[in-house]
């Protein structure tokens, strides 16, 4: 498979060593010429709604790329559906809703977080969540057998099981499908980690208990990568402005205490990807200490729509610049591209990380809550 080997590809901007090359329209506002970056463009631009957030992105098995994300007026507001693109004829197809929250005629939540996630076996999946925030939200999970075309119909997740909460799954060598998973406490307000395994394409699913306490770190959305020893990684991201980390020896059944990475990251969401040469690859919103940035509340981190929302005048961090690092032991951490440095109001959040067959790494984010980004990366020259 290779999409971009040519500048009519994705038909917008294509950047092939080192030089822009601009099709339709002026360059993004966007990141500093690499050698890295081939190529760059958005899947959905302001339209049907206003506001866009936490996309994924997936190969799916005959090699298509298909890619969702959550929108509507504003997070968390009924009329917030998942929506789902894919890459045919050179470009994005424009984003088509797939699942809402309704569940009768006087009642519907907003739809949260969706995972696409392609097993080796097996339709492509796509988990999301309901409800009226994320401390009361349920998990949902709808399959593919023809590359996101069509869906079957949704069914919600057995009791207590979550599915991923922002970050893929990854697939062990047993077949079991493992999802970094977490909960946000409506009483407390405390953060916990924990693991969900499925063996049978997620019809049933175990649960381990959480990695962590709130006294410890209050963490999230954990990033799942794997090494050639056996060991698996968590990174998480915390309220503690920092990516939290934890490692497994028994495929992810049981943890060492969760530490920090010693990567500072506002509280916001990052992603990573085991490479297919062994590196590690972080896509976050990198700042090199605590402090030193403007102070972003809360309320505004969640896209505006929630002023009296609990804690809602909390320093979350501003979420620019957006970066890559990568690391050979998961231990330190090297900064090699910035994708994003521009202040915005809402900046670059949410990133999704993979990396296609053809060795290419994708990567999709948030873009000041108005538009979804989509980049493409040569490893081997970062």
């Amino acid at each position: 498979m290779n999409f971009f080997s040519s500048a009519s590809r994705l038909g917008r901007f294509v950047i092939p060593l080192g030089l822009l090359v601009v099709f339709a329209r002026p360059p993004l506002a966007a990141a500093p010429v690499s050698p890295a970056l081939v190529a760059a463009e958005f899947v959905y631009e302001p339209g049907p709604y206003p506001q866009c957030h936490a996309s994924t992105i997936v190969e799916s098995t005959r090699g298509s790329l298909v890619a969702a994300w959550f929108g509507g007026t504003a997070e968390s507001n009924p009329d917030v559906g998942v929506y789902v693109a894919r890459f045919e004829n050179n470009r994005w197809s424009a984003g088509r809703l797939v699942a809402d929250g309704v569940q009768h005629a006087g009642k519907r939540y907003a739809c949260w977080n969706p995972v696409l996630f392609q097993p080796r076996a097996g339709p492509l999946m796509l988990f999301y969540k309901v409800g009226p925030s994320p401390e009361k939200w349920w998990g949902m999970l709808t399959t593919s057998s023809d590359d996101g075309r069509t869906w079957s119909e949704p069914r919600r997740l057995p009791e207590d099981v979550l599915g991923p909460i922002k970050n893929k799954p990854v697939q062990l060598a047993d077949g079991s499908i493992l999802a970094g998973s977490s909960t946000e406490n409506p009483v407390t307000g405390a953060w916990q980690v924990h693991l969900e395994r499925s063996a049978d394409l997620g019809r049933t699913w175990e649960i381990t208990a959480p990695l962590n306490t709130a006294a410890e770190f209050n963490a999230i959305q954990p990033s799942i990568l794997t090494y050639a020893d056996g060991r698996l990684q968590l990174l998480c991201r915390s309220k503690e402005m920092t990516l939290t980390t934890a490692w497994s020896r028994d495929n992810g059944r049981t943890w060492s205490p969760m530490v920090s990475s010693g990567l500072f990251n506002p509280n916001s969401g990052s992603d990573a990807v085991t490479l297919a040469d062994g590196r590690q690859l972080l896509v976050y919103n990198l700042r090199d200490r605590a402090g030193g940035a403007p102070r972003n509340p809360k309320a505004n981190a969640l896209g505006g729509a929630q002023p009296n929302a609990a804690g809602a005048s909390e320093d979350w961090g501003v979420r620019w610049p957006l970066n890559i690092a990568v690391s050979r032991d998961g231990e330190k951490w090297e900064m090699v591209l910035t994708l994003e440095d521009e202040p915005r109001q809402h900046g670059y959040a949410y990133p999704a990380v993979i990396q296609t067959r053809d060795g290419r790494v994708h990567v999709t984010y948030t873009w000041n809550r108005e538009k979804i980004k989509h980049v493409i990366l040569d490893p081997a020259k970062l």
